[in-house]
């Protein structure tokens, strides 16, 4: 009994507290106190729930018999839509808080929300190494379902949160990325419900245009309703190799040299300033010697990228044994390192055995709960940036963004880009070996200001025929927006597919008349602000946060039997 008063007494000083200061003062001053005493808690709620939900319809095998159902349903609202006059957009009726997107999405409530309720795993083909999804399907579920029956896919993206919907719309990597491409580039098909509420299903050798255009469209040719990916076999750990080194040119020709061994399963980078580097490679294994076993998604153990920055303090290299579904997930924890600005003593032993069990704290409520004037205050001093480029010009592109922006540590990711039409490509003929360059954090430039400095990295991408992650912050014209990218297939499917009426185009000129909504990413909190002007914010949809929006290792059982068969679509 004195337990619960010791606690009511608690909260009612708290409740106190917030009363004198002000809620608006506590959530800017001590958000850590409200995220601590709040969020987590809901977000373990949140994640019993899913969880629930998740051994209900294990047991039940209700996904394959319900889908069919689903995307029928889906059908019906386009052609509603279509027969009440096609009066607005139309865009996914999914709550904008809910989505792992920078994004708030304000269009949600001026368009015609389409209800996609559409989140099971449908079919695990083992002799066709197909595993067939819904597009609300995520990451966590994915590795609970198929490391259980000793598979995976060739590309996992990191936060347990990230949709394939999102991976496929928008875009998707990891450190296998060098030897599989994106995640767009493991996926066999897609099956899409069309403006004219049409089902079609587009492969490489059926529909292929559609099926080349999709990935990076961010949801604006068509409703995806599912996909199938490959799968490759699992192993039960990652041998994963750190190695320490100093100097840009060393780092530049170590990292390019380990990116090209195909023998590498895993490849990854962190960049602690301008000359000083981790660099980690890793093969699967189904052997692991016992005295260097390190389970470190477990709740107590320290951050990843705390732990790899004690291989760069040592000056020494090493070797461990990571489970696989840790390894996976390894940046989750800790949101990359986004949320030592959220908690700042997260990392702290004490804090991860006592209540490291409940972190972290789910993006989505974190955009519920934060104020106008945070979003103020901020949006003008976090970057969250995934920039693109080419191998070859990764010295000049880590010097670039030293000189732009210097926030550390940087991720570095690379990834083989094939030649196929699209949106994304080489220059060239061939695939080439590029690097995914990621920056997150708060500028440590001096006098930073966060449109002129972006654009100026934007123009270097640009020059070096570099993309630009769609999620993040985006200030180019239309014109140089499509000078990094191709639109000609993209152009002529919208056209050819009636989706100028029907659905946004990708880039989405501001002018006077139409302000925009942006969001950033701040302290892992999200903020907004109006633009206008030629060279306006772009607003992007349906794009994954590749730093947020995840759930804990949640262990869930399996889904459905690896037996099953999906529901099959009618026309």
């Amino acid at each position: 009994m004195e337990p619960a008063v010791s606690l009511a007494v608690c909260a009612l000083l708290f409740l106190l507290w917030v009363r004198v200061k002000g809620l608006e003062f506590v959530l800017i001053h001590q958000r850590w106190v409200f995220v601590c005493l709040f969020l987590l808690p809901l977000s373990l709620i949140f994640d019993i729930y899913y969880y629930v939900r998740a051994w209900v319809v294990f047991k039940l095998s209700s996904a394959p018999r319900l889908h069919g159902q689903r995307v029928r349903d889906i059908q019906k609202q386009v052609r509603e839509w279509k027969e009440q006059g096609s009066k607005t957009f139309m865009c996914t009726g999914r709550p904008g808080w809910l989505t792992v997107s920078l994004r708030v999405g304000k269009y949600k409530k001026t368009h015609k929300n389409i209800m996609i309720n559409l989140m099971d795993i449908l079919e695990v083909d083992t002799k066709k190494q197909i595993v067939r999804v819904e597009p609300l399907v995520t990451m966590g579920q994915v590795t609970a379902l198929l490391t259980s029956i000793g598979w995976t896919l060739p590309v996992l993206p990191e936060l347990d949160d990230l949709t394939v919907g999102g991976l496929i719309m928008g875009t998707g990597i990891e450190s296998s990325s060098h030897k599989y491409g994106l995640f767009q580039h493991i996926c066999t098909a897609y099956e899409l419900v069309l403006a004219d509420g049409s089902f079609v299903r587009c492969t490489p050798s059926e529909n292929s245009d559609l099926f080349y255009a999709v990935p990076w469209s961010c949801g604006t040719l068509g409703f995806l309703v599912a996909a199938e990916i490959r799968i490759i076999p699992a192993k039960k750990y990652v041998k994963l190799r750190f190695e320490p080194v100093r100097g840009l040119e060393a780092i530049c020709d170590k990292f390019t040299r380990e990116s090209q061994r195909p023998e590498n399963h895993f490849v990854e980078g962190l960049l602690y300033s301008l000359d000083e580097a981790v660099i980690m490679t890793g093969v699967m294994t189904d052997e692991a010697e016992p005295s260097k076993l390190n389970s470190i998604g477990s709740y107590y153990k320290p951050w990843f990228f705390k732990h790899v920055e004690n291989y760069l303090k040592a000056n020494e290299g090493g070797l461990e044994y990571i489970p696989l579904r840790h390894y996976y997930h390894r940046h989750t924890r800790s949101i990359f390192w986004e949320l030592q600005d959220i908690i700042p003593f997260g990392n702290n032993p004490i804090f991860r055995y006592l209540f490291g069990w409940m972190v972290p704290p789910k993006i989505s409520l974190l955009k519920l709960t934060q104020g106008e004037t945070l979003r103020k205050l901020y949006e003008q001093h976090h970057v969250v940036q995934d920039m693109l480029v080419p191998m070859k010009c990764l010295s000049q592109a880590v010097h670039t963004f030293h000189n732009d922006i210097h926030v550390y540590p940087i991720w570095l990711c690379p990834f083989i880009l094939p030649s196929q039409p699209g949106l994304v490509h080489p220059k060239g003929d061939e695939a080439e070996l590029y690097v995914d360059i990621g920056a997150y954090g708060e500028p440590r430039v001096k006098h930073f200001e966060a449109r002129s400095c972006m654009r100026q990295l934007e123009k270097f991408v640009r020059s070096v025929h570099g993309f630009q992650m769609l999620y993040a912050d985006c200030y180019m014209s239309r014109e140089e927006f499509w000078e990094m990218f191709d639109g000609s297939l993209y152009h002529r499917l919208r056209e050819r597919l009636g989706c100028q009426d029907a659905f946004p185009e990708l880039l989405e000129l501001r002018s006077p008349a139409s302000l925009a909504l942006r969001c950033v990413l701040v302290s892992g909190l999200i903020g907004t602000r109006r633009e206008v002007g030629e060279t306006s914010h772009v607003r992007f949809w349906h794009v994954p946060l590749p730093l947020a929006g995840f759930q804990r290792q949640p262990g869930h059982r399996l889904w459905l039997s690896h037996k099953q068969e999906g529901a099959r679509i009618p026309e």
